[in-house]
Formats: structure tokens, sequence, C-alpha cells
């Protein structure tokens, strides 16, 4: 499968310049983490030896004059899902592979792209120039990625055939595996591809395990990774700005259980559920939180989400009080047919549930209530209670 890759380098930090241009020629390193643990996530470009997930305290030893901003995750995200969109104008088969990086299937566009200068062209159009756009074009995923790397910047790079010998002298750090790994190659003397090529698969898995043959494959330059391409409204994202911060669980639930109640209304129409979401929080001192939640089968109701949202709430505590927060689905699905109940009272139960979210989707909102306890002990009688949609 032709891929084409475009690499947007240093996009969390690009995305800070274009809220505050007077950063641009300052030196900075944006992180993210829980609590002390803080990791690098950007950096700028002359800062050299700085990795992303790097400890900031190791990257301040290098760089002690760096400026240290917290990253701002929705944001980031938000302006990567608009680009992603625009990427669907070219192509209707766009993956976005983590912050900065995008996939997009090429293969039977040629009646539209001739070649490969007309289609690099085409994107370059879709993506503002503030973000230095590489694109490479390759057979799979990880040769477009490499191909990216190394193409100009006003062009692209083309890889075909045999890619043996333009993988030969890549550093190991490339490869899409953790920095334990990455490391791990380092203490056994194997800094390039075409080192790792070299070796036995035997010995490979034998310390890596599964990704030992993987990691081999890749620096030999052959992926077949398929392509996840986006389906219409994976970027649904919902948030909101508390009235007064918190540090409440219980009233934090309670928003985020609003938030998926708003979700599940856009998603229902059309039969789709939530396979993936992430949560986000960010405390009065822009201390940014985030975790992510996968359903083994999608989320078609409220019960089952808040449940999952509850134990990861409960599991992970928030950094500080906490003053915005919002949840962005990540990955949709269709549900499998299910058995009814063969309880009456179950089954009399479902059908009351399913006549209320019928009469709400007429309706276009919620139409039913039930009040839930959020702060009895609060001296305010507004936050005692609260009202919630009826579970589904």
């Amino acid at each position: 499968m032709k891929i084409l890759c475009a690499l947007l380098p240093h996009f969390p930090l690009r995305c800070e310049i274009m809220r505050h241009p007077d950063i641009e020629n300052c030196p900075a390193i944006i992180t993210c983490g829980d609590g002390s643990r803080k990791l690098v996530l950007d950096h700028s470009p002359e800062l050299e030896g700085l990795q992303p997930d790097m400890p900031v305290q190791q990257s301040l030893a290098r760089h002690d004059k760096a400026g240290l901003i917290p990253a701002d995750m929705p944001y980031y995200w938000s302006v990567f899902n608009r680009l992603l969109d625009d990427m669907e104008s070219i192509s209707p088969l766009v993956e976005g592979n983590g912050l900065g990086t995008a996939y997009l299937g090429v293969d039977g566009l040629q009646l539209i792209f001739p070649d490969d200068d007309s289609l690099a062209e085409a994107v370059r159009q879709v993506i503002p120039k503030a973000f230095n756009v590489r694109i490479g074009i390759a057979g799979g995923k990880f040769p477009a990625y490499i191909a990216s790397l190394h193409s100009s910047p006003h062009g692209y790079k083309a890889l075909a055939g045999d890619t043996s010998a333009f993988f030969r002298n890549i550093s190991c750090d490339v490869l899409p595996v953790s920095m334990k790994i990455k490391g791990k190659l380092r203490d056994f003397g194997i800094h390039t591809l075409s080192e790792l090529a070299a070796l036995p698969e035997g010995p490979l898995q034998s310390q890596f395990g599964t990704e030992g043959g993987k990691i081999r494959e890749l620096a030999e330059g052959y992926d077949n990774t398929p392509l996840y391409p986006r389906i219409m409204e994976q970027g649904i994202e919902e948030s909101t700005t508390l009235s007064s911060v918190t540090v409440s669980l219980e009233a934090i639930l309670v928003t985020m259980e609003t938030l998926f109640s708003n979700i599940i209304t856009r998603l229902n129409p059309r039969g789709l559920g939530i396979h993936s979401l992430v949560l986000w929080t960010r405390s009065w001192d822009s201390e940014h939180w985030e975790r992510k939640i996968k359903f083994k089968e999608p989320a078609m109701d409220l019960r089952t989400g808040i449940a999952r949202i509850k134990i990861v709430l409960e599991n992970f505590p928030q950094p500080g009080p906490v003053e915005e927060l919002g949840m962005r689905v990540t990955r949709l699905g269709y549900p499998r047919g299910r058995q009814k109940s063969l309880f009456p009272e179950i089954r009399g139960r479902d059908h009351l549930l399913e006549d209320i979210r019928q009469l709400e989707l007429r309706q276009g909102n919620t139409q039913v209530f039930k009040i839930k306890e959020v702060e009895p002990w609060s001296r305010i009688p507004e936050r005692r209670y609260t009202l919630t949609p009826t579970d589904r």
C-alpha cells in the first residue's frame, strides 16, 4: 500500500508560537506529566540532546536557561484534528498517529494526482506554512516516516524498491519503541538500522520479545502495519470550564457524566459507540492530567461509560484543584448484536430507558433527569445536589 507521511516537526511548540509569537526566538521546553514527574513533550530545535519523554530535570541540566511551558494537550489536539479534517479533502484514508504525524493512503488517486509532485503540493496547500511540513512517500508507514524525516523543507522524499541502502546509516532512535528499548540497543552497541538488520531474529526476540522481530523488519525497511483511517466524527470532543475550582471527585464525576451524555446523544442516532476516549483536566495552575480509556465493546450508554470513567478518576488522582475538564473520542465503532434479558423486570426497565431515549432523540435534548448527590456537606444549597440525565 502506498502511504504518504505528513510530518509536522515540533508540533506542540509551533502551536504555542501560534498563540504566543513572542516565544519564537526564546529557547523553550514544553513539559507534560503528573505531579512531580515531569517529562519533555517538545522543545526548541536549537536545544540539542533533548528527546521526548526525557525527565525535565535531565533536560535542564543540559539547558538551564530554557523556559518551561506546561503542555496544553486539548489545544494541540484541537489544532491537529482540524488539520486532519483538511487532509481528508485529499484522501479519505487519513490516520493521525500521534501529535504532528499523519498518514494518508494514496492508492487509487492517480486520476486526481497523476504524480507524486502534484500529490505533495496538494498536501502542502492544506497545511499552514507555519508548521514546516515534511512529506515522505513509500510503500509502508515506517518507510514513509523515515522518508519524511529526510525530505527537504519545500519538497518531498519518495522511496521505492529496495530501501536497505537508504536505511544504512540512520540512527535506531527513529524506531517507534520506548526509550528503554532504545537505551538497551545502545548498551548492546547497536546504533544504526543497518547494524540492527544484520542481527539474527532469534537473539533479538530473546532480548525484546515479539518487538524484537518487529524492529528488525522495520530496520530492513519493511512495515506491513495497516492504516487505521479515522471515521467520520472521530474527533468529537466535549469540554467545560467549572464555575469554581474543585478537588471534589463527585463534582468532577458529575461533570464528566454530563459531557459523556452529550457525546452519546450525538452518536446514538447513527448507531455508533465509543471504542476509546481520552479524559483530561487542567488545574488552576495549568497542570495537565490525561488518561486514555478503551472499551472492549463500543460504549453505547451512559452507565457503561461512567463506570469506567469513575474507576480511572479514583485510581489516578488529580494533580491539583481542577478548573477545566473534558473528553476526546479517539475511536468509534458499531456494537455487536445483544440478546435480551430473560427476566421480565430487567426487560421492562430496558424498555422504559429505550422509550426515554427515543423521546430525547425526537426532542433533540435531555427530557428526563434524576437528582444526584454531589457535595452534601456544602453550606451552599445549590452545590449539594444536581440534575443529571437519566441513565440510558
